[in-house]
Order: structure tokens, then sequence, then C-alpha cells
């Protein structure tokens, strides 16, 4: 007599605000597409452009679109698609990403254990252009990827990479959904975390719940050019630092800085000797200098919001122009 609990029904949502990625969302909704198993339905979210829900519409198949109902970015397009899901597992992939052969199953599988709310997968980067010589991937959280550090083996975690997570829908639903005040809009990440902060609330509510990391998930991500920059580097750490802050007031310093902590004694340590034993091998002394750069960009950001509320107008700078701060739009 078989007596496994039966393999619960997926959702997968998936996001998206501009017709400029056309292309990477029909290559993201066609790698759900050729998943076996099949993803029970495919919900794609449009936030807040009637053009390219319109165009979506027309000519994508095999998705339901529907309209972000509520504020514009990208935790309230995962909301909207949490409450118009049916699955009893909610899987989320951004629509800059394609997910790997077995994607769909690899998630699925470790929800046999009933205390295990929340799996994240392994994010690996693609970059348009090259992974820049000086980008170490200890930082490779900067590009919302799986950075070197985290573990190589299915894991407890404290929370998962955007990109490549999936929760059971009731829990989503029992604590509230995403927080919108975290969430990226459009293409800047005017504050981040929301995963980070969804996830503590989740462990909070039930703290025998397990969030697991399986890398054995797997989905690149695009890193455009944009994103290989040393601007953009700064900023993304800086803004980090920001939302940690705002995390820390809601859900406590304890929680909220624990991967942080370990991070900081044990993942930039071995890095930095790792690029101190090369340090005659081309772009060592610039990996040393941005390991450093990104952790002063991510403590000012995190000391900035502790004292400063985050909605603050000083609080942010566009990494196109200089490193003043400047209000964020709609500020």
């Amino acid at each position: 007599m078989n007596n496994a609990p039966p393999v619960p029904t997926l959702s997968v949502v998936i996001c998206a605000y501009t017709l400029d990625r056309w292309e990477d969302l029909r290559a993201a909704i066609g790698s759900v597409l050729a998943q076996d198993p099949p993803a029970d339905e495919i919900v794609l979210v449009i936030d807040h452009n009637q053009a390219l829900q319109e165009r979506a519409e027309r000519n994508l198949n095999g998705v339901r679109v529907v309209p972000n109902q509520e504020r514009r970015g990208l935790s309230g397009g995962r909301n909207t698609g949490v409450a118009v899901s049916h699955g009893d597992v909610v899987a989320f992939l951004d629509d800059d990403a394609t997910a790997q052969p077995g994607w769909t199953g690899r998630l699925l599988a470790s929800y046999a254990d009933p205390r295990v709310m929340g799996v994240g997968g392994l994010v690996r980067p693609s970059w348009t252009t090259g992974r820049p010589v000086w980008f170490p991937p200890e930082f490779d959280w900067v590009v919302g990827c799986s950075y070197q550090g985290q573990p190589d083996q299915a894991s407890p975690v404290r929370n998962f990479i955007g990109a490549n997570m999936s929760f059971r829908r009731t829990q989503l639903l029992a604590v509230g959904g995403f927080l919108d005040a975290l969430g990226r809009v459009g293409t800047r990440p005017v504050a981040s975390c929301d995963e980070t902060d969804l996830c503590l609330r989740i462990a909070a509510r039930d703290p025998k719940a397990v969030l697991l990391y399986e890398p054995a998930a797997e989905i690149h991500h695009r890193v455009p050019e944009s994103r290989a920059r040393w601007a953009y580097f700064r900023y993304r750490c800086y803004v980090e630092g920001l939302s940690k802050a705002l995390v820390a007031r809601r859900c406590g310093t304890g929680p909220a800085l624990a991967s942080e902590r370990a991070y900081l004694r044990s993942t930039i340590p071995r890095a930095l000797a790792r690029n101190l034993s090369r340090i005659g091998s081309p772009g060592a002394l610039r990996t040393i200098g941005a390991l450093a750069a990104g952790v002063c960009a991510t403590a000012t950001g995190y000391l900035v919001g502790w004292v400063r509320p985050l909605d603050s107008p000083r609080l942010f700078w566009h990494p196109q122009t200089s490193a003043r701060p400047r209000a964020r739009a709609g500020s």
C-alpha cells in the first residue's frame, strides 16, 4: 500500500513590466511549458503596461494573463499572482530567467515533508557580455543570482533568491504576501529584500517551518551589460543595506541579520584570502577592491536606512549620475 502524500499542484507566477524583455519573457514561459512534470498553470502578471498585456494576450499560448491589481512593482505583481493562482504550491520565476529541465519536479519533491513551507533553487548567472574580471562571485546576489558561499546541497536557509523560489500557497496567504514597500519597481532596485521579509514572517509564524534551498532546481538568469557595471554594483549594494535596515526594524536585528553576520565572518574573508593568494593574476587587485567596496556600500546603506525613514528623499541616488543622493520618483 502506497502511503506517500499526493504530489501538490503547482502554479508558476511570472511577473513582467516591459516590452523590452519580450523575447526573454517568451523564453521564460517556454522553459516552463517544457517542464516534466508540467505545471498545472502558468500565471503571467503584467505590471501596469497595457501594450504589453495586449501583446501577451494575443501571442502567448498556455498562459493565463492578468493585470497587476495592486501597487506598481514586483511585490504587487507577485501578490496578484498568488491571489489568482489555484495550485497548492506557487513558484516564482523572473521574466528574464529560464528554468532548466527537471525544475518543477525538484521543487515539488521536497514538499513531501510537511515541515517544508518553501523551496528555492539555484540561480545561475547568464552574462550577456561575460563576467567582468573584477566581479566577485560572492557578490552574485547583486545581479539576482546565487552566490559563492551558499550551500552546495539541499539545506535549510533563511531566505531564497527571488528569481527562483516557491511556497505553499496557504503560507503566502497566511502571512499576507509580499511587502510592497520593499519590491523592485521596473528597472529600479529602489528597495529589495521583500523575499527576506516574507521568509522571516513565515518562520516567525511557525518556528518549525523549513525553508529549503535545493540547488538541483536550477534556473539561468540573464544579466545584461547594464548590471555588469561598477556604478550598478555600488548602487545595488547600497540599496541592499537600506533594505536590510527596514527588514531589521520590522523583524528584529537577530533574525534579519543572521545570514549577513555569517557572510561577513566566513564568506568575505575566504574571498579575500583567495584573491590575495593570486595577487599577480589578472583582476585580483580589482576583485579585492570590489569586495571591500561592496561591503562598505552595503554597510553605508544600512546605517543610513537605520537612522532615517526608508521614504526619505535623500536615501537614494541614481547609478548613472553622480553618487549624490536624490529623491525617488514620486516622492
